[in-house]
Parts: structure tokens; C-alpha cells; sequence
């Protein structure tokens, strides 16, 4: 009886200082680029052919990867879009398959500065 009431105690004195502003509120990662066509956790297994919002947001990142020319956001996965995640996929060590799967993913979403592999073009 005496933990629930320390619990409960502690509970409330938790609520009381995030709403007085003195706890501070959880921050979110900042996704690259300010690409938000889709939720960064939302990241089904695109390849040539997908299309939507998923596919938007994949286009979205490897534009802020660099790679000239720019990928024209559009939501259709084409030649142009995976020859970008081949790119990327070779940047990271990934088998460079043109598929977007978890560890691509991974990959858009956290670009690196440097990528020795040279673009195709």
C-alpha cells in the first residue's frame, strides 16, 4: 500500500512539473531534408514499380544524399529512382539490389557527408 502511494506521489509530481514547462518535452529526431511525405517509421519494402507516399519519401531522401541530377519527388519508383538507391545501397556497403528494404532504409535516413563511390550518370 505504502509503493502505491510513493508511485502515485511520483506520478503527480511528474505531471505537475511537465506542465508547469520545467520538464522538457521528448524531442523528435529531425528527418534529413525536411522530407515528410510519409512517417519515418512507416518504411514498406519498395522496389521498380512501387508507388505512393513511401516511394515520395525515399525520392525525398536520396535527394538529400547528393547525386546529380535530383530525383523529381513524384511517388513512382522508375529506373531513375533505383539507380539513386543503387548509389546509396554501394555508399553503405549494401548489396546494391535497387530495393529499398529495412536496412536501406536505415541507409536514407542517415546520409553521410562522403560517399567515395562514384555516381552514375
Amino acid at each position: 500500500m505504502q509503493r502505491r502511494r510513493i508511485v502515485a506521489a511520483a506520478l503527480t509530481a511528474a505531471l505537475a512539473l511537465g506542465t508547469a514547462g520545467l520538464i522538457a518535452p521528448q524531442a523528435t529526431a529531425a528527418v534529413p531534408g525536411g522530407c515528410s511525405y510519409a512517417s519515418s517509421s512507416y518504411r514498406p519494402v519498395l522496389s521498380q514499380g512501387s508507388t505512393g507516399a513511401a516511394v515520395k519519401q525515399a525520392q525525398c531522401l536520396t535527394n538529400v544524399w547528393g547525386g546529380v541530377p535530383k530525383l523529381t519527388v513524384d511517388g513512382i519508383f522508375g529506373p531513375s529512382t533505383r539507380t539513386k538507391i543503387r548509389w546509396i545501397q554501394g555508399c553503405h556497403g549494401l548489396a546494391r539490389d535497387g530495393i529499398v528494404g529495412p536496412a536501406t532504409w536505415d541507409a536514407l535516413y542517415t546520409p553521410v557527408p562522403d560517399c567515395y563511390n562514384p555516381y552514375p550518370g
